[in-house]
């Protein structure tokens, strides 16, 4: 035990790694919610003034209330069916010994370490040679090869590290595997759900590469950003509506992590 106490004491040199790391990373993130309040149409100091006009004209454009709700739908659709998929397929992977396994997990996994351009391309040409039509269901697909790895490295932690000795307990008393997997197996992994719901939800509402590739006529709220981003006088508006994305991501996010962690100190306490 000894030999690890030098991980829990202060690292003065990581800390300042760290502080510069989020720095670089976050501070031009920041800027966004800045200038969004700036009543000038310029990204530029001094601020000409304060502002909510932008935010106000953010909910009389149509075309964006249009591009949201298709990104709220897909998104929806894409965080369930993922979920769903990634159940059984975790809880296959955390419990059962198969041959090719590990080769069958990097596939599933490949899409993680793929870039999206690649993907997106991909996705295209084969859509177009099986004479598929661009629409929103083309992106739903495209989202969901993007998300469900990410949905089932949320729930395989929380399959791997499931206290066993609570199915064992439910068998015993005479309850069948399926109503086992209803009545314990689920409930007790609820939050790592959640939160795969929760991430899976934000990657697919955030994703634009596998809009920017399938999206037929109808677009999704990245793609509108994009078409927009040609016009200065729009700017301000689209800083103001990123501020709004950024908020609401980061909340799902936060959201999800929290969830992510809730039970498992309980569950590997059991399991010792």
């Amino acid at each position: 035990m000894s030999r690890y106490t030098g991980f829990h004491r202060p690292n003065r040199l990581l800390a300042a790694y760290a502080a510069v790391f989020a720095i670089v990373l976050y501070l031009p993130i920041l800027f966004i919610p800045l200038f969004s309040f700036n009543s000038g149409v310029y990204v530029k100091f001094p601020f000409e003034g304060f502002t909510l006009a932008w935010y106000a004209d953010l909910f009389q454009r149509q075309p964006l209330l249009n591009a949201f709700w298709n990104s709220v739908r897909v998104a929806c659709f894409v965080s369930l069916l993922c979920t769903l998929v990634a159940i059984p397929a975790a809880l296959a992977i955390a419990r059962y010994r198969m041959p090719g396994k590990a080769p069958a997990v990097g596939f599933i996994m490949l899409p993680l370490v793929l870039p999206g351009l690649i993907l997106g391309v991909a996705l295209l040409t084969l859509l177009n040679r099986m004479g598929v039509q661009l629409s929103l269901v083309t992106v739903t697909i495209g989202h969901i090869v993007i998300c469900l790895p990410y949905a089932i490295s949320v729930l395989l932690p929380r399959f791997i590290g499931f206290n066993r000795a609570l199915e064992e307990a439910s068998a015993d008393l005479g309850e069948p595997p399926l109503r086992t997997f209803l009545r314990v197996t689920l409930p007790c992994n609820m939050p790592g759900i959640l939160a795969c719901l929760l991430m899976t939800f934000t990657i697919s509402f955030d994703e634009f590469f596998m809009a920017f590739f399938l999206s037929g006529a109808e677009s999704t709220l990245p793609m509108y950003i994009w078409s927009q981003l040609r016009f200065p006088q729009d700017f301000p508006s689209l800083l103001a509506l990123a501020t709004l994305i950024l908020a609401f991501s980061f909340a799902l996010i936060f959201a999800s992590l929290r969830l992510a962690r809730v039970g498992q100190p309980v569950a590997g306490r059991a399991a010792r």
